[in-house]
């Protein structure tokens, strides 16, 4: 029996290989696409333990660390003074608060810059394996900072799981977009939003006094997220590298097809005969920028770059981290307690987490181009309606009421197009060599204005009040244009298909 597997492989690869036809994937394979889609236990197993032991650990350290944050200032000061007898005051409390928490944003940033050079030296699944050991280090930094008596341990912490999650957020969509097939390849590529908007949540739960957010075990809270990467990374050493990582840029063919069958199945060589063409044709063709100063002076590549570095920064700069900064105000301002008011600031959390489990669905249905217009400007409406209310709040009593209905109804269509798509955008405009540059861009952008945000957003606050939200509806705004005018549709079509579509840069016509 074994002699005959052997046999049958050996012949479907030959015929594979002496079989390529070009002209296969010169139009969209809207037969693929409108095929079942194959979700093969490998590839189930690649696609949840990949989300749940990378990106939910990304949101979880984004979550956790803003409910105990009084106590972790207390600690810091009461340690400085223990071991250097150095006595910080408030401002210098805070100055040190704002160090732990915006180091998170700068390892994000530059684990994102890092991303394009790794993924291409180490592989996608090596990046993935690079993350998990990072948030494992990360975690035993948060574990043991409190019986080390070590603020230098908390910082390297908080340092590391930064760097870990700008790897995952630049390569896991990559990854799982390379070994989803086509009519999965939408629905993979927003696991990771999902499991990073899904982590936010899981942080909040664990933070608060009623669970580990107490004086004695906060930095239980912090590292609690190790539970899942040790279940998530024990199998990693059967999970597969990405095909077409390893057909286009390491050139090994054989190992290539082989990975195909084990996601595939053998009994669906058809399917990979189609995926092994298309590689083929990506494989030869001329422009095989791969580099970051290639692809930066690559004029046909300037359009796709502009699209994804402002789909990133303009999904952190429309608003979403502000409104749930400002929530707990707000529900205050509806009467809540304050308690109360932190209990709808979850709730409004989990919403935006159920809501995200419509990306998966809404991906494999609809067309990306109408989902992120619609997502854009509703969510464009409901900001300029939040300022408008919140402005004149004190005017009428059912005003704070809208207000919270317009924060959940912002919430709910944001889970539309502008949480999911973003992440993955890259992968369905970019050819293989030149993606890991695209959405290391991507990534950096995007932890580069989540870190303005959380540096400006106070202090514009202060200054502007209610105004504070103006800029945020303009930048939706500005990503619908962006959309309707340049964004190609990228549903069903390889990647190779979209390209062309977009080297014209700014002279481009969207189809």
């Amino acid at each position: 029996m074994e002699n005959e597997k052997n046999a049958l492989y050996a012949r479907t690869t030959v015929e594979i290989s002496n079989n390529v036809n070009a002209d296969l994937i010169k139009k969209p394979r809207q037969t693929e696409l409108n095929q079942k889609p194959q979700w093969g236990k490998l590839l189930s197993l690649v696609g949840y333990a990949t989300t749940f032991g990378s990106a939910v650990p990304v949101g979880y350290c984004i979550g956790v660390i803003n409910s105990p944050a009084n106590l972790i200032k207390v600690w810091c000061n009461e340690t400085l003074i223990t071991r250097y007898d150095a006595y910080l005051s408030e401002s210098g409390i805070d100055i040190l608060w704002s160090s732990i928490v915006s180091i998170f944003l700068v390892g994000g940033a530059i684990g994102s810059l890092g991303g394009a050079w790794a993924a291409n030296k180490f592989g996608r699944k090596g990046c993935f394996l690079i993350s998990g050991l990072l948030f494992t280090l990360g975690a035993l930094m948060f574990f043991f900072c409190r019986l080390a008596t070590s603020v230098e341990m908390l910082l390297l912490g908080r340092l590391l799981v930064g760097l870990a999650s700008g790897l995952t957020t630049a390569s896991l969509p990559m990854y799982l977009t390379e070994v989803a097939p086509l009519a999965l390849r939408g629905t993979f590529g927003v696991f990771c939003a999902v499991g990073v908007t899904g982590g936010v949540v899981v942080g909040q739960v664990f933070s608060l006094s009623q669970v580990f957010g107490t004086e004695d075990q906060w930095h239980y809270a912090l590292s609690f997220y190790i539970v899942l990467v040790v279940i998530c990374y024990t199998p990693s050493y059967i999970y597969p590298e990405s095909p077409k990582y390893l057909y286009i840029v390491k050139k090994e063919h054989e190992k290539a097809r082989r990975e195909l069958i084990r996601l595939r199945g053998i009994e669906a060589m058809d399917a990979i005969k189609n995926e092994i063409e298309e590689m083929e044709v990506e494989a030869n063709n001329k422009v095989q920028s791969s580099g970051f100063c290639a692809v930066l002076r690559d004029p046909a590549m300037l359009l796709p770059l502009v699209i994804v570095c402002c789909f990133h920064g303009g999904q952190q700069l429309s608003g979403i981290n502000a409104i749930f900064y400002y929530s707990v105000s707000i529900f205050e301002k509806a009467g809540l307690t304050t308690p109360q008011a932190e209990w709808a600031n979850l709730g409004a959390g989990c919403l935006n987490l159920a809501t995200s489990f419509l990306g998966p669905v809404l991906m494999a249905k609809v067309n990306r181009r109408p989902l992120m217009m619609f997502s854009s400007a509703i969510c464009s409406g409901f900001l300029f309606a939040i300022a408008f209310i919140l402005y004149y709040i004190e005017t009428a009593n059912w005003f704070a009421i809208a207000c919270i209905v317009c924060i959940m109804g912002y919430i709910f269509f944001y889970q539309f197009g502008l949480g999911p798509i973003p992440y993955f955008i890259g992968a369905e405009l970019f050819e293989v060599a030149p993606r890991p540059v695209a959405m290391s861009m991507g990534s950096l952008s995007s932890w580069s204005c989540n870190f303005i945000i959380g540096m400006t957003f106070p202090s514009l606050q202060k200054a502007w009040g209610a105004f504070v939200f103006i800029p945020f509806s303009v930048t939706c705004a500005l990503l619908f244009l962006l959309t309707k005018f340049y964004l190609p549709e990228t549903r069903g079509r390889d990647p190779s298909e979209v390209a062309p579509l977009v080297s014209k840069g700014f002279r481009s016509k969207v189809r």
